[in-house]
């Protein structure tokens, strides 16, 4: 008996309105330890959250304070401190060490349509400064992604530190009239050429290169440095010109400047969600310039924090070249002995204990304990994300969330200050919830006790499970055998019996990245509608050791499609899902996957969605910001500068879903950013025009502004309703 799936357009939307409304966290901050007048101990917390605005059609930032109270280890009362506040036009912020005073980084419209950033510094009540530093004109934009940016206090409080484009010549066109002086004008121009900033003429359409996506017009990245006092800002000499610097912090004793610096030449690959660009660890003197690198020679590192006894520096570091995401080691720089360890290495496969490795984007702003002797992160592992605790000294790992009782499914670490720890959690079924801990002394990790701040309830209208799959033996693969992967089942939680669901199959992008057990909007909102949904994380996904990563590379196009293909087939064995009803969704290398599959399977997909898809990898080649993908993926080393062969370029060709089209029979829609550099749009394009040709039913959609995430508010929701509808369509 088939169950109803929800096709009425208005109550789709009523749906996704109100999936869309739960807020996710972005950020949190400690603040100090008071102590009344009574002995009693408490705590601000400060919170950052964003929420989609379908009116307004943006994302909507606003913070919300919490009071802690506390004895010496164990948490007494918690509670909300007044509502929301919405925060208007903030781009960064930043407590200073003793919390009391906050940078917050200000971009400002004005009524002629400039943009304007102020950086400014308040006290507790007040505002003291403004700095308007476009007026300043020492530099472009300052930078605010997680790639670059950073908001730092000294540590004497003085000084701030942050990254920005550096300032470029001004040009003009070799046909610029010259302006017509007057007499005290041109005395001037004679007594003090050396203050006129001349254009240089010509330049006016000189290529710069960017770093490519979610980082366009960010090209030449420079240190900052704020005099509180005097206002004066200074721009950082002594960097060598072949590095771009982010990341940065200051130096014990406020000498310097330590910083992750990513070699830029020949060229600059494509940065975001790529960990293996060559980088090092840097510093830089403040006095004199000089500048020398502490850490790596050959590798990439990322995310260093300082220990607080201002000791050590941990940081993450992988190979240079091969997958963009990889398992990753923990490494330590002593900064008294100048002596680099490794805490945790890569894991090729899993454990005993069943750790799988360290696989993140970022370590936490604040990540130590309060004894400089432990380290937090949090990290997938399998299908799960969970916070562990890392002993630096002897490199054990205690799990702090594994055995947690909880319904949640992945965890954050958001702040962990004076072992005071506030992280995030959530689950397919579950809307991201805040909590507390402390935590507990070496050996005892696992007693933590945690206790909500602000708590979601799950919905009762949706189950979900992890399932593991193991790869029949035709299928394993010689280099790398006896791996299986993982699929992550969201199904309607109210069926009468015997109701059968249709199915929707979900590779994720990458590909290696990986679906974690977390709240995600999408498969929620399909689930609710009447959808089981199967989100797989095929062999090549990040979270289960090294050696699941490098099966990939390759073997693109065959064993992640068979994966795949196998998953669901496994899933059709349940008797709660429709075998005549089984469609596919997939973005980037997951669009890749289900153009795969509607070719090879085409009687199997009643119909498919691809999102910025890799369609054609040879004609991506030249096109993209991450050519090195292209060449590693299709199983090639990428060498800079290397020109394709008739042999390499087939190659990538056959390994594409592109050479295959004419096979597809499945209805398809294609959903493309007009500002994608890391998937063109043109791939796309192409399969949309050799299935239209071919007279297959498919429909485009073409989002202007967007880029590869298509995640603009107003995209995403468009998107969700002809995603939604175009499976009703063809139930």
């Amino acid at each position: 008996m088939a169950s109803e799936v929800i096709s009425n357009p208005n109550e789709v939307a009523e749906i996704y309105k109100e999936l869309s409304k739960f807020p996710s966290l972005a950020k949190a901050c400690i603040g100090p330890e008071v102590i009344s007048q009574y002995g009693g101990k408490h705590r601000n917390i400060y919170t950052e959250w964003s929420q989609r605005d379908l009116e307004r059609a943006e994302r909507v930032k606003f913070c919300r304070q919490y009071i802690l109270f506390h004895d010496e280890d164990s948490i007494v009362y918690t509670g909300p401190s007044g509502n929301c506040i919405e925060l208007q036009g903030e781009l960064l912020s930043k407590e200073s060490p003793s919390g009391l005073l906050k940078a917050v980084l200000r971009e400002h419209t004005n009524k002629k349509g400039e943009e304007k950033q102020f950086l400014e510094i308040w006290n507790k009540n007040s505002k003291e400064k403004s700095v308007n530093l476009t007026a300043l004109d020492k530099h472009g934009k300052v930078y605010e992604d997680d790639n670059f940016g950073c908001l730092v206090w000294s540590h004497s409080e003085t000084h701030i530190l942050y990254v920005a484009e550096k300032k470029r010549p001004k040009v003009e066109s070799f046909f610029q009239p010259k302006p017509q002086l007057s007499v005290n004008e041109e005395e001037e121009d004679n007594i003090k050429p050396e203050k006129q900033d001349k254009p240089v003429k010509g330049d006016e359409f000189v290529f710069w290169e960017d770093w490519g996506e979610t980082l366009m017009k960010k090209t030449t990245p420079v240190l900052c440095v704020l005099d509180i006092e005097s206002n004066n800002i200074s721009v950082l000499e002594g960097i060598p010109e072949y590095i771009s610097p982010g990341q940065a912090f200051w130096a014990p004793n406020d000498t310097g400047i330590i910083f992750v610096g990513w070699d830029h030449e020949p060229q600059r690959l494509g940065l975001a969600y790529c960990t293996n660009r060559k980088s090092g660890l840097y510093y830089v003197d403040l006095t004199g310039g000089n500048c020398v690198q502490l850490a790596s020679q050959t590798n990439a590192v990322w995310s260093p924090r300082l220990s607080p006894d201002k000791c050590r520096i941990i940081y993450l570091e992988s190979d240079v070249g091969g997958p963009h995401q990889q398992c990753s080691r923990l490494c330590m720089y002593d900064w008294y002995t100048k002596v680099t360890s490794t805490v945790v290495d890569i894991v090729t496969r899993p454990n005993e204990s069943g750790f799988t490795g360290i696989y993140s984007s970022a370590l936490a702003q604040s990540c130590w304990a309060m004894d400089s002797q432990r380290v937090i992160i949090d990290t997938c592992q399998r299908s799960r994300k969970d916070l562990l605790v890392i002993n630096i000294t002897t490199g054990s790992l205690t799990s702090l969330t594994s055995g947690s009782n909880s319904v949640a499914g992945s965890w954050t670490l958001l702040a962990i200050h004076q072992d005071l720890m506030v992280v995030t959690c959530s689950s397919p079924n579950c809307p991201p919830s805040l909590k507390v801990g402390f935590l507990p002394a070496p050996g005892k990790e696992q007693g933590i006790i945690w206790v909500a701040l602000d708590e979601a309830e799950p919905l009762p209208t949706i189950e979900w499970n992890i399932l593991n799959f193991t790869p029949p033996h035709e299928q394993q693969n010689p280099k790398f055998p006896a791996l299986d992967f993982e699929g992550i089942l969201l199904k309607p939680g109210e069926r009468e019996e015997g109701a059968s669901h249709p199915l929707i199959v979900w590779p994720h992008g990458g590909p290696h990245s990986v679906f974690i057990a977390e709240w995600l909007l999408y498969p929620v909102a399909l689930c609710r509608l009447g959808f089981v949904v199967l989100l797989v994380n095929y062999r090549g996904s990040a979270g289960f050791g090294q050696d699941c990563i490098y099966s990939l590379p390759g073997n693109v196009g065959s064993q992640d499609v068979k994966d795949v293909q196998f998953s669901a087939e496994q899933v059709l064995k349940e008797r709660f899902t429709d075998t005549s009803k089984v469609f596919v969704i997939g973005g980037s290398h997951g669009g890749f996957l289900a153009s795969h599959l509607v070719a090879e399977y085409p009687e199997f997909y009643k119909a498919g969605v691809i999102r910025n898809p890799v369609t054609n990898i040879a004609s991506m080649l030249g096109t993209t910001d991450i050519p090195d993908w292209c060449m590693v993926e299709a199983g090639f080393e990428y060498v800079a500068g290397q020109l394709p062969t008739p042999a390499l370029l087939e190659t990538m060709l056959n390994r594409s879903p592109i050479i295959r089209a004419s096979q597809v029979r499945s209805p398809m829609l294609i959903m493309l950013g007009e500002k994608d550099k890391r998937v063109p749009p043109t791939q796309g394009l192409e399969f949309y025009r050799a299935l239209k040709s071919r007279g297959v039913s498919v429909r485009l959609l073409w989002y202007p502004d967007n880029n590869h995430s298509l995640s603009k508010v107003d995209a995403e929701a468009d998107g969700f309703m002809n995603v939604a509808l175009w499976f009703v369509k063809h139930l």
